[in-house]
């Protein structure tokens, strides 16, 4: 399996430096990602000043919220705290945004700046699974956000 997660990883990195349509490279992201875990539901976010943005998303649909404060939600304390938040039953967490009623359990991988402490976007990953999240799931999508790194510095 390590063998195809450093294939998609390195698929990932060409895909987020191309030249192509930037919210067309964040679509295939968000596919590569979700296929690799054969998750629900994947988004890629860009993060301002004040707002999270989605970019694209793969899945059943488009998120409730495709735009809100930088502040709410399981991603506004994954951009705090500057490292990954992932939550097994997301009915137990009182900052969860309902993205999808299905939800259970949800994934958020915030992408840093190089050399600063700001978060310029993230990868969110959603189950309709309670504790869909092991450890390795987490450490492959956060490899393959760091693999995106691109999709934010080459805009």
């Amino acid at each position: 399996m390590p063998i195809v997660v450093n294939n998609v990883v390195g698929q990932i990195g060409s895909i987020a430096a191309g030249s192509d349509d930037r919210a067309e490279r964040a679509k295939r992201l968000a596919e590569l990602i979700r296929k690799l875990g054969e998750y629900r539901w994947v988004g890629v976010y860009d993060v301002g000043g004040e707002n999270v943005s989605i970019i694209a998303w793969s899945g059943p649909g488009a998120p409730e919220f495709p735009t809100f404060s930088v502040s709410k939600g399981l991603t506004g304390a994954a951009i705090q705290q500057k490292r990954s938040v992932v939550v097994g039953d997301v009915r137990n967490d009182p900052r969860y945004l309902t993205a999808f009623g299905s939800t259970l359990s949800e994934i958020i991988v915030p992408v840093l700046a190089p050399g600063e402490e700001r978060v310029i976007g993230t990868v969110d990953v959603e189950s309709e699974q309670a504790n869909a999240f092991s450890a390795r799931d987490q450490q492959m999508i956060e490899q393959c956000a760091q693999a995106a790194l691109p999709l934010w510095l080459l805009r």
